[in-house]
């Protein structure tokens, strides 16, 4: 089943150690970070972690995030983010702390070359605002957090279908669906025509359970409980 899914799986994370592993994976064809993830890893000098990063994988795209929250100061760490590499796409949140719109700011750099990556965004609202920004800059994405959108209590599918009509307006462009919950959201990105799926590390490993027979997965769950039930040691 997973060689008939078109969407691009992007690997989510920053243990730079499982980063490397991932860039000799074929299905893997890119990866994502953020300034959360990395601090839950212990980074405390960002420039060498992403050095580090690029030193060994070329030719795959890597998105870093800004860290700022005013616009000149978003603007200088987006273009030493873009310097760092022709394969970086620059992180970009969709607003600031304070809500001001950064899709002014985001023509501005896609228009000057800078590859971003729109980040945050929830209603398609804002991805026709993104859209717009973007259409005749440089290669973009745009991150719509379908899994969010999800926790909310709210059916991400419409919404990312309609982003992905939306974003026809802007062909150099890909949405991601990001923060998946689950690896069917992998099929649901393919079967709304998202180009991009963002999946953490510990989630990746269970897209190899795709198109598996149910009958076979449900008895290798039974002999997983009683296996892990014998190691444990238990009686009654």
């Amino acid at each position: 089943m997973l060689d008939r899914i078109s969407t691009k799986v992007f690997a989510d994370g920053a243990d730079l150690d499982s980063i490397l592993r991932l860039a000799a994976d074929p299905l893997i064809k890119g990866f994502t970070t953020n300034p959360t993830l990395m601090w839950k890893a212990g980074l405390t000098d960002y420039a060498d972690f992403a050095q580090r990063l690029l030193e060994q994988i070329r030719d795959k795209p890597v998105s870093f995030e800004v860290f700022a929250d005013d616009e000149a100061e978003i603007r200088r760490q987006a273009k030493k983010l873009a310097a760092w590499g022709p394969n970086v796409y620059v992180k970009v949140p969709i607003t600031t702390t304070a809500g001001v719109s950064m899709a002014p700011l985001v023509r501005e750099l896609s228009e000057d070359g800078v590859q971003v990556n729109v980040t945050a965004l929830f209603t398609t609202a804002q991805v026709e605002l993104i859209t717009v920004a973007v259409a005749d800059g440089a290669p973009s994405c745009i991150s719509v957090f379908a899994g969010r959108i999800a926790d909310a209590g709210v059916d991400p599918i419409p919404i990312m279908q309609r982003s992905v009509d939306i974003m026809a307006a802007a062909p150099r462009a890909e949405l991601i669906w990001a923060s998946p919950r689950e690896v069917l959201n992998l099929v649901q990105a393919d079967q709304v025509g998202c180009h991009i799926i963002t999946m953490t590390h510990d989630l990746l490993p269970k897209v190899r359970s795709l198109g598996k027979d149910l009958d076979q997965f449900s008895l290798e769950t039974v002999q997983m409980f009683h296996r892990d039930a014998a190691a444990a040691g238990f009686t009654l």
